[in-house]
């Protein structure tokens, strides 16, 4: 068959919301695609780990460093989930790693900014959590299986996040005024690299309308970050914080939040490395694999060896 037939097979199933699955055909740019906002999605879970881990030993309590503990291996969980799936595509998780490690892919902006109290670590389970959420609910329904199958879990334990970050902040801001004080503070700090997670304004988005032919995507991402005010302001008001940003306000005609202008050169100055945690995170992350090293080698050792004995008893 003709690439233009086999385009137009594919198209169909993906318009009769048919999943299509590893030995599929597909287009060359869908797999593309896909590897590479699944790989930037596990890297991102892996970073992610590290503006929350070095709160673990300076966790308030025992059930808040429980918690925090629990959170940070699920994430560790998140990323296997997604390299696993990025497999699927053809690619080499060494590959994909080396690739983390050495600065040629990307990963959320978000954590490359530093967390500075405890109440940025409720702020992050609140907005950050609550952010991913909105973008990965919609990819339960992605085109493409083994991606959809992994989000299924992924988000049940995002949901169980944000609402342990809402509850850090709770507490917080019903407590004293300084712990009030401090979780406004992060509030201030977290707000607008939280609506950046969104990606671009549609307009500037180049993948975001193939993305959406292809379902792989369901919502633009001017309209996730629309959802994603409107929820989280009266989320704001209930814990009694002032969202940053004079321009907020509710607008009765179209039953939406109208919010400021974003600082996009903040974004992609970030996205090129010059955020404040850049150069630390990947300075920590190469030095975690690396001293992991004789881990990988150890356990693909057994598994070499277990296999041989198979091998002899058959």
């Amino acid at each position: 068959m003709s690439t233009k037939s086999l385009e137009e097979i594919f198209q169909a199933k993906v318009d009769a919301e048919i999943r299509i699955e590893p030995k599929d055909w597909m287009p060359d740019a869908y797999r593309k695609t896909l590897i590479r906002q699944i790989s930037q999605h596990a890297h991102s879970e892996i970073v992610g780990m590290l503006p929350e881990g070095n709160w673990v030993t300076r966790a308030p309590s025992l059930r808040r460093k429980v918690g925090l503990l629990a959170k940070v291996q699920d994430e560790a969980g998140h990323g296997l989930y997604l390299y696993a799936a990025a497999e699927t595509l053809g690619v080499e998780r060494a590959d994909l790693v080396a690739q983390l490690h050495n600065g040629k892919a990307k990963y959320s902006s978000i954590f490359n900014y530093p967390t500075q109290t405890w109440a940025d670590i409720g702020a992050i389970g609140w907005l950050v959590d609550g952010a991913a959420i909105m973008n990965q609910v919609p990819l339960c329904r992605c085109s493409y299986g083994p991606y959809a199958r992994a989000m299924v879990r992924v988000c049940k334990e995002e949901s169980f996040h944000q609402r342990q970050g809402f509850e850090i902040m709770m507490t917080l801001c019903n407590g004293t005024p300084e712990q009030k004080h401090m979780a406004q503070d992060a509030l201030n700090r977290w707000w607008w690299p939280s609506l950046m997670m969104f990606g671009p304004n549609d307009d500037e988005s180049p993948n975001s309308a193939r993305s959406m032919k292809w379902k792989i995507k369901r919502f633009s991402n001017d309209e996730l970050r629309q959802r994603f005010v409107d929820i989280t302001a009266p989320q704001a008001d209930i814990l009694g914080i002032k969202i940053p940003d004079p321009d907020l306000t509710w607008n009765e005609k179209t039953q939406h939040y109208d919010f400021g202008a974003i600082d996009w050169d903040e974004f992609y100055q970030v996205l090129k490395g010059n955020g404040p945690c850049n150069k630390q995170r990947l300075k920590t992350r190469n030095k975690a694999h690396n001293k992991g090293q004789w881990v990988r080698e150890a356990a693909m050792a057994y598994a070499e060896k277990k296999q041989q004995r198979k091998a002899s008893a058959a």
